[in-house]
């Protein structure tokens, strides 16, 4: 029998917590939508492969609009395989978006908590001071959502994980595979990594603990326990995972083939250390303007800044419109959407929890909140960083170490609410309590306190972006004033709001507040402190019709000169933008540029020695028809014909061998690739000893284009080499002369070629990942695997119920 009472305490949260989403992101009851910056690249990328999929109920698992073509295995794909997307779909069919984040945020979070037999008004605080750290309403911002659904399922896991090793195996067998399931769906994989650090360091040290206290065979069985889940929980996500693998191989996440570059089997580390979190700005997740913000930061008209510029002449809509975007920032890094504030609640109780709390769960997440902030110092502490980037598999793989600090942001606020529950459920004398409350107090309000105070011992204030505005030596100190300003209100807020936690604990103790009162206090003030700090990040402003959300891009004069020409297939080159960091053309072209975190490794190469170079040799092979420039005149961008683009396909009378990739891509300058062809000597066999023969009448022509399928006729009367201007993936793609497939071959670095019997013959290029419908029916096979499971466990679990009540 449902017990209605027993299940009241968490339909009460679940109201609360739709109540302030819904609040937070009012705008979404008007109709307004988001307006998402990484969503609106995202819908570039996958624009081509969106109409096709429209227009063919066909996935073509490939586009051709971006870095003139590349897999879309981590831009958009259609399959249902996975049941996951249907409860995501369901979701956010109730809770529109961005309400549905931040809900599964405070969900996730709470569930952790309640797992770990926490009263449920404090696992409401603990909530509230995960879901609303600063960092994820950024992420919400600029549309990092496969992020933010990591972040909302990372508790789940770790749930089923404690579970488990505390001595529930089923219960933790079904909550580690559900939560697994989540998580991998939520396909960022980084964040998964990070997370498998946490439970790797709370698997040691549980294994040192089951070692003290002799429960090794329950340790042991835990272990296949959540191996068994895991396993399981790869299943529906297989199809992602398995094409990502193999993707990753030839992408800027894999090895290079350049001696240059060979050190390394991922990243360049100064690339993977770009953003990385200064060792004094790690003081952020207490005191959230320490290093002055946001690069473009709003200042009130009562600030130094705004003073300054009415002194000099610049007032009105001017002066308005600067203080609007003012660089305050002043960290490490060249620039930044915010801080990653924890709250200074959250900070407070955290230490309070280093010396009220015993056992293996405080030195677990004091170690990885640790190793999560050493690890986010990057460049700043590099031999520590260098450790892990060539030594720890998979840590190279990621860029933004800074990231790294997510795991700080839910270590933090749980050890926070552990804390408060062992204060809670303290039954010994209260005075031993009340002095570590008091060194808690005097640790973090005694730091905010002194930046209070002193603000001036952080540093001189200034900012890399200082830089930039070095003609205007008034408006710099105007800049600077405001950022010590900003140091020491936000200190103060911090020092409040810890004060006012401190105060509620301590008349706690001396039996002067009721438990719930407590609580009530570490809810309210936890919601305005990071409520107040959200808002400075993401606001209603943000928000905007839905017709602008779901049409990001407006066509230009120079893409409407372009639509005119009727050719199916050929490439952009936006020189009107940063066209490697570019989502806009491939919305309406297919570009040789794009917006990819992960595009093809050799690509990259190409960018870094030719095409950023402007060599007309590379971008002519590209069949690069159009060049959209901005005139020196101003006015709206104008496209360019060139002349030289070399078309689809073409027949080369030269072929130049070369004994590797440095050959390779160095014979690029200065060829003529109308008649040379560059090629790799290990393709020597496909190419079977094949000599020039020269036919001035030789054909080759594109009959027909798809993003996964491009047909060609040829007539010669001799064999011929052809080049095909599009990008060699040998993973995927096949070849077929007549119907009967065919060998091909990697040329001038990037493109493909192949050898084409005299006569008239029709070839085909099609892309067919057979290891990717492979993984689509394991995937669903596991959706329904798991589906059983959970259903079973429900169905026993009611009838175990049952059968106790009737006995």
């Amino acid at each position: 029998m449902f017990n209605l009472k027993k299940f009241l305490p968490h339909l009460i949260a679940f109201g609360i917590f739709i109540l302030i989403s819904v609040i937070y992101f009012s705008p979404v009851l008007s109709g307004k939508k988001l307006a998402m910056s990484d969503v609106s690249n995202a819908k570039g990328m996958a624009r081509e492969s969106e109409e096709f999929y429209k227009k063919t109920g066909v996935d073509p698992l490939w586009t051709g609009a971006m870095f003139s073509g590349m897999p879309t295995y981590q831009i958009v794909t259609h399959g249902n395989e996975n049941f996951m997307s249907q409860f995501i779909s369901w979701m956010n069919s109730i809770f529109p978006e961005p309400v549905s984040y931040l809900l599964l945020n405070l969900l996730g979070f709470y569930f952790l908590l309640i797992t770990l037999k926490v009263d449920y008004r404090l696992a409401i605080a603990g909530a509230i001071m995960y879901a609303f750290c600063s960092y994820t309403f950024q992420i919400i911002k600029v549309g990092h959502i496969s992020k933010v659904y990591a972040l909302a399922f990372a508790p789940v896991v770790l749930a089923g994980i404690i579970r488990t090793l505390k001595g529930n195996l089923l219960q933790g067998f079904v909550i580690t595979l559900a939560g697994l399931w989540m998580e991998l769906y939520s396909n960022h994989l980084q964040i998964t990594y990070y997370l498998l650090y946490v439970v790797l360091v709370l698997m040691v040290i549980e294994l040192i603990d089951a070692m003290k206290t002799k429960r090794f065979s329950h340790y042991l069985k835990s272990c296949l326990v959540l191996l068994a889940a895991s396993v399981i929980a790869l299943l529906p996500s297989l199809t992602n995972l398995w094409s990502t693998y193999i993707y990753g191989k030839s992408t800027t996440r894999g090895p290079s083939e350049l001696s240059a570059k060979s050190s390394s089997t991922g990243l360049d580390i100064d690339y993977a250390t770009a953003w990385s979190y200064g060792v004094e700005e790690t003081l952020t997740l207490l005191i959230p303007d320490a290093k002055g913000g946001s690069s473009n930061h709003e200042l009130s008209k009562s600030s130094a800044t705004f003073e300054a510029l009415n002194q000099n002449g610049i007032t009105g809509a001017q002066a308005n419109s600067f203080i609007r975007n003012v660089p305050t920032y002043w960290g490490d890094v060249a620039f930044t959407a915010g801080p990653i504030y924890i709250g200074a609640i959250a900070v407070f109780l955290f230490v309070l929890g280093l010396f009220v709390i015993k056992g293996d769960l405080k030195w677990w997440l004091l170690i990885v909140t640790i190793l999560s902030i050493l690890l986010a110092w990057g460049r700043n502490f590099m031999g520590f960083t260098e450790f892990f980037f060539y030594h720890v598999p998979g840590y190279n793989k990621f860029r933004a170490v800074s990231m790294t600090l997510v795991i700080a942001t839910l270590a933090i606020p749980l050890l926070a609410m552990l804390a408060v529950k062992q204060i809670i459920e303290w039954k010994q004398d209260a005075a031993g309590l009340q002095k570590k409350l008091k060194y808690a107090f005097y640790i973090t309000g005694g730091l905010c306190l002194l930046f209070f105070l002193v603000p001036g011992i952080a540093g001189n204030f200034e900012g890399r972006s200082d830089e930039r505005l070095k003609q205007y030596e008034w408006l710099i100190n105007a800049i600077r004033q405001d950022r010590e300003s900003m140091l020491r209100m936000s200190a103060f807020f911090s020092l409040l709001y810890i004060s006012i936690a401190f105060t509620a604990l301590w008349f706690y103790l001396k039996k002067k507040l009721k438990m719930e009162y407590l609580l009530y206090v570490l809810i309210f003030f936890t919601l305005v402190d990071m409520w107040s700090t959200d808002r400075k990040y993401l606001n209603n402003d943000d928000f905007v019709s839905k017709n602008k959300a779901e049409k990001p891009f407006v066509a230009t004069n120079a893409d409407l000169q372009i639509f005119q020409d009727q050719d199916p297939s050929f490439r952009v080159y936006n020189m009107a933008a940063d066209p490697f960091n570019d989502a806009s053309t491939s919305y309406f072209h297919k570009s040789i540029g794009g917006y990819h975190g992960a595009k093809l490794k050799r690509y990259q190469e190409l960018i870094e020695n030719h095409l950023g170079r402007g060599n007309m040799s590379v971008i002519n092979m590209l069949n690069t028809k159009y060049f959209i420039v901005q005139p020196k005149e101003g006015g709206e961008p104008q496209a360019q014909r060139n002349p030289g683009a070399l078309g689809n396909a073409w027949f080369v009378n030269e072929i130049k061998w070369v004994p590797n990739a440095d050959s390779e891509i160095n014979a690029l300058t200065g060829f003529n690739p109308a008649q040379t062809v560059v090629i790799d000597k290990r393709f020597e066999k496909e190419v079977n000893g094949f000599s020039s023969a020269p036919d001035t009448g030789a054909l080759i022509r594109l009959t027909s284009y798809a993003p996964n399928d491009v047909a060609y006729e040829t007539k010669s009367m001799s064999k011929q080499f052809a080049v095909f201007s599009e990008i060699y993936y040998a993973d995927g793609w096949n070849a077929y002369v007549d119907g009967k497939e065919s060998p091909y071959v990697r040329v001038d670095y990037v493109l493909r070629g192949m050898v084409v019997p005299e006569g008239n013959h029709k070839i085909e290029f099609k892309f067919e990942p057979l290891y990717y419908y492979t993984a689509q029916k394991v995937s669903l096979a596991g959706s329904i695997f798991i589906c059983l499971i959970i259903g079973g466990y429900f169905v026993y679990t009611l009838r175990k119920k049952s059968d106790t009540a009737v006995s």
